[in-house]
């Protein structure tokens, strides 16, 4: 790969991969994890509406400030939608555009590494 292009896919890269930074950050903690686990869990059992902060509070013996928290930083990611119903959020997975995301920065990865 000549010199130039090298160049250019890299700063993409780099561009890409800060872009990427809050999915890597909200993925990097194991509590935040545990709540992905339980939301996964809750919609394999056929809960599509999600769960609100007292039921994650019981599956993850957390206390609500922590999961509120938690869960801010998983949304602000893309990896969590909250929908409010009365005086609940219900908060679920939403994998698909982070799927989409750390695919396309895998391609780019995989472009920028390939040799010449």
């Amino acid at each position: 790969m000549e010199d130039f292009k090298k160049r250019t896919i890299s700063n993409e890269l780099e561009e890409y991969f800060h872009e990427c930074m809050p999915l890597f950050i909200a993925l990097g903690d194991e509590v935040r994890l545990s709540i992905i686990e339980s939301l996964s869990q809750a919609a394999r059992n056929g809960n599509k509406d999600g769960l609100n902060v007292n039921e994650i509070t019981r599956k993850t013996s957390l206390s609500r400030p922590a999961i509120s928290h938690h869960l801010k930083i998983l949304k602000d990611s893309g990896l969590v939608a909250v929908r409010g119903a009365g005086t609940s959020n219900y908060y679920r997975l939403t994998l698909k555009g982070c799927t989409r995301q750390l695919m396309k920065l895998g391609f780019m990865v995989e472009e920028y590494l390939a040799p010449d």
